[in-house]
């Protein structure tokens, strides 16, 4: 067995050089998006420099080279969000982490209010909500914490949150009465259309 084993490999030693070189730069791109208390300067660099590595020794690669082109390019989409785990403490540094905040927030939601489904109200005010719900967790909020609150951006904030409620509300006006609700805007419209 361990002879047709060592033939095979030796009859297939051009097929997997590519492979062992590509999952090499891969393995080495993991390890470095993997490394602990780096600031996102360094780790940026670092990536930078790999992945302009495989983009200049992408035929070592063989038949993966269009893999390595594809990885290099998404890559790259993912440049401008990809290191601010580095730099922001406490921030989750993959989906599975985010998924999981998302995830226990729907869930004290669906304690707190008893709803099955998420709260029609998170779609409307998440934002501000989840924000919330989040920095909670993480630590204890004092009154000195709100009260150093820029007064301006809560206002702004608040008139965002109302102006998206005020239109839910005008679309559930529209589906219990279609008629009066297009009757009402035609009475408005001749109103600012006659003279004063």
């Amino acid at each position: 067995m361990k002879g047709i084993l060592d033939r095979g490999l030796e009859a297939t030693l051009d097929l997997w050089l590519p492979v062992r070189t590509a999952f090499a730069w891969v393995h080495q791109a993991a390890h470095m998006l993997g490394l602990e208390d780096t600031p996102g300067t360094v780790i940026r660099a670092k990536l930078g420099g790999l992945l302009g590595a495989m983009r200049r020794h992408r035929k070592a690669a063989g038949d993966l080279a269009k893999g390595v082109d594809h990885f290099v390019k998404v890559s790259r989409s993912y440049w401008p969000g990809l290191f601010a785990c580095y730099d922001t403490p406490d921030l989750p540094r993959t989906n599975n982490d985010l998924e999981q905040a998302f995830g226990r927030h729907r869930y004290h939601e669906r304690r707190a209010t008893g709803r099955k489904g998420a709260s029609p109200s998170l779609v409307l005010r998440g934002s501000a909500r989840l924000v919330a719900g989040l920095a909670t967790r993480r630590q204890k909020v004092t009154a000195a914490d709100l009260a150093g609150a820029n007064p301006a951006q809560w206002k702004q904030l608040r008139a965002a949150l109302e102006e998206r409620r005020q239109r839910r509300v005008e679309r559930t006006r529209f589906r219990r009465d279609p008629e009066g609700y297009l009757k009402d805007l035609e009475i408005k419209l001749n109103k600012l259309s006659l003279p004063a």
